[in-house]
């Protein structure tokens, strides 16, 4: 007996939306890595912490968004 064509679709959406959610997760973390590498060079180059603060503040939501996101899909099997 063949499996159900409604399980398969099911499956396979699963499936999509399990590598939807690691692209979106590595996306964030990938693009904060780059700011923060860029951060990084900044203050390296003289700039103050003060002077990033905004930009570092987006680096810490963008991180925050990659851990709850991962963490929402772990809970989500």
């Amino acid at each position: 007996m063949s499996p159900s064509p409604v399980l398969a679709n099911l499956e396979a959406a699963v499936a999509n939306t399990v590598g939807v959610e690691a692209s979106a997760i590595a996306a964030l973390n990938g693009v904060a890595a780059r700011i923060q590498a860029a951060v990084d060079a900044a203050l390296a180059n003289g700039a103050t912490e003060a002077e990033l603060a905004p930009v570092q503040a987006e680096v810490d939501a963008m991180n925050a968004s990659a851990v709850a996101l991962a963490a929402a899909v772990a809970a989500n099997p």
